[in-house]
């Protein structure tokens, strides 16, 4: 994998003056997966306005850029079906391309060597390694206690992923050297894990719990729970400020997978360096803050609204709050171009 350059902060490489090269030219967009009406949405952040719609596979649950950064990747799990496809996006013209037939991608993550894709097969209960360019199959991992495997973060050094495992209330981790399952962590809450990212120095990964409301605290290398961090009803999403100083946390305002609109939804900010809660955002009116990323020059913090159908674009000042309607229940959007070397995957794990 490449170096660390800053072993205190793996963050360090993805503040606002980093794009790379490799970027170069990418159009400014805000890519949404409608989950419900099986499309993306495209919105231009400079004037909030949907700029292009177009039809995908069956069931879209994120927008997952490449680990070359030249392609974003959507995977269509066609949830209890067999027909899964990833659509690839030019990032440079805002357009898809053809369809990639792949079995259950919910979600897809990247070796941090960059060797290979990581298809989530949640749905299977495995871990399908692929080509990153052509997904061709190159090997598969069975997860067999790891129900609802779903998101994932890596080692500082690259050498192991820790797993949620949304219905089974626990954490798998996965060595990936030899590929293989280390082990299993019950948290002590027992709750329905989501999103898990790596603190700064890469010795805690933070695991969003929709069910306990909070974040756990994780010790990777000793895989063990260190404290819990109460935030809001429905915790989520998890992402670092550009600076890499605070952890937003989306709280969607339920605890149900399928949750009403206009729920008690609110983003909490975790500050990195004393693990407390150091603000709090509520919507305006109620909401569901799921997943997403922040803006290039870290301003703006964009999530899309699960249960209402709109994404929200908020103010890392103030916490305030833009709407922007889109398609039929919005998951895992992506913001691009963003800066960092390479993509781990998901909306956009930067490096």
């Amino acid at each position: 994998m490449p170096p660390v350059p800053n072993p205190a902060n793996l963050y360090s490489e993805t503040t606002a003056d980093k794009l790379s090269p490799a970027v170069a030219g990418a159009l400014p967009r805000v890519y949404v997966p409608n989950r419900q009406s099986n499309d993306v949405y495209v919105i231009d952040p400079a004037t909030f306005a949907v700029v292009d719609r177009f039809r995908v596979g069956i069931n879209p649950q994120h927008v997952v850029p490449s680990w070359d950064l030249q392609t974003l990747w959507v995977t269509n799990n066609a949830e209890g079906r067999t027909d899964g496809t990833l659509t690839p996006i030019d990032p440079k013209t805002g357009k898809r391309g053809k369809d990639i037939v792949v079995d259950d991608p919910y979600n897809m993550y990247f070796t941090p060597d960059g060797r290979s894709a990581i298809v989530v097969a949640e749905a299977r209960r495995r871990l399908d390694f692929r080509d990153p360019q052509t997904m061709k199959l190159q090997g598969s991992l069975a997860v067999p206690d790891c129900r609802g495997i779903n998101h994932a973060d890596f080692s500082i050094d690259g050498r192991y992923a820790i797993f949620t495992c949304e219905f089974k209330g626990m954490l798998a981790k996965i060595d990936l050297v030899d590929r293989k399952v280390l082990g299993y962590l019950k948290l002590s809450k027992g709750g329905m894990p989501q999103d898990i990212r790596a603190s700064p120095d890469g010795k805690l990964f933070y695991v969003a719990d929709m069910h306990a409301d909070g974040v756990h605290v994780i010790d990777g290398d000793k895989f063990a729970e260190v404290e819990f961090i109460q935030t809001g009803p429905g915790t989520h999403g998890l992402y670092p400020s550009r600076d890499g100083t605070k952890l937003y946390v989306a709280n969607r305002g339920s605890h149900k997978v399928y949750g009403p609109p206009r729920g008690k939804g609110s983003v909490s900010v975790i500050d990195f360096a004393t693990r407390k809660v150091v603000a709090t955002w509520p919507i305006p009116g109620g909401g569901s803050p799921d997943m997403g990323n922040v803006s290039v020059d870290g301003k703006l913090l964009w999530l899309s609204g699960r249960f209402d159908d709109v994404v929200y674009a908020i103010d890392t000042t103030t916490g305030e709050v833009k709407s922007i309607k889109v398609g039929k229940e919005p998951h895992g959007l992506t913001v691009w171009p963003q800066p960092g070397r390479y993509s781990l995957g998901h909306t956009g794990n930067m490096r």
